[in-house]
C-alpha cells in the first residue's frame, strides 16, 4: 500500500471534471491512474509517485446533476513546480471514466506555501498589534 500522506505538500493541483454518466469516486481515481499510466515515463509515473510520497492521496468531490457527474479533483504534490505543470496537464488527457465521456480541466496548481506564508504574516501582525498595544507603556 502507497503512503497517502505527504510531509511537505508544495502544490495542489485542482481540477474541475463533467462526465456524461453516473460514475463513483473510484472510477474517477482509477481513469486518472490508467489512463496517465506509462505516459510520462517512469519518474512521473502516479502510482510510483504516491508509493514514494511525492504526491498525495487523489482526492475526488463528486456531485451529481442530470444523469451527469461533476466535481473537483485535488492532488497534493511534493513536487518542483515544472514536474508538478506536467502532471496536472496529464490530467486533461483522460477522456473516458468507465464507459462514459469525460471532460477533465485542471483550474489552477495553488502553491500552499504561499497561502501559509499569507496566513503567517496576518498572525504576526495580529500579534505585533496586541504586543503594542498592551505589552508598551504609553
Amino acid at each position: 500500500m502507497g503512503k497517502t500522506y505527504i510531509d511537505t505538500v508544495k502544490y495542489l493541483i485542482k481540477a474541475n471534471f463533467e462526465i456524461g454518466g453516473i460514475v463513483e469516486k473510484p472510477d474517477i481515481v482509477g481513469a486518472v491512474f490508467g489512463q496517465t499510466e506509462g505516459l510520462l515515463g517512469d519518474e512521473l509515473d502516479l502510482r510510483e509517485l504516491q508509493k514514494s510520497g511525492r504526491i498525495g492521496r487523489i482526492e475526488v468531490e463528486s456531485q451529481l446533476r442530470g444523469g451527469k457527474s461533476f466535481g473537483t479533483i485535488i492532488i497534493p504534490s511534493s513536487l518542483d513546480m515544472v514536474e508538478t505543470s506536467i502532471l496536472a496537464a496529464s490530467l486533461e488527457i483522460v477522456d473516458r471514466v468507465g464507459p462514459c465521456d469525460a471532460k477533465i480541466n485542471v483550474t489552477k496548481i495553488e502553491d500552499s506555501r504561499s497561502t501559509k506564508r499569507k496566513q503567517l504574516i496576518e498572525r504576526a501582525k495580529t500579534l505585533l498589534k496586541t504586543m503594542l498595544m498592551n505589552e508598551i507603556p504609553e
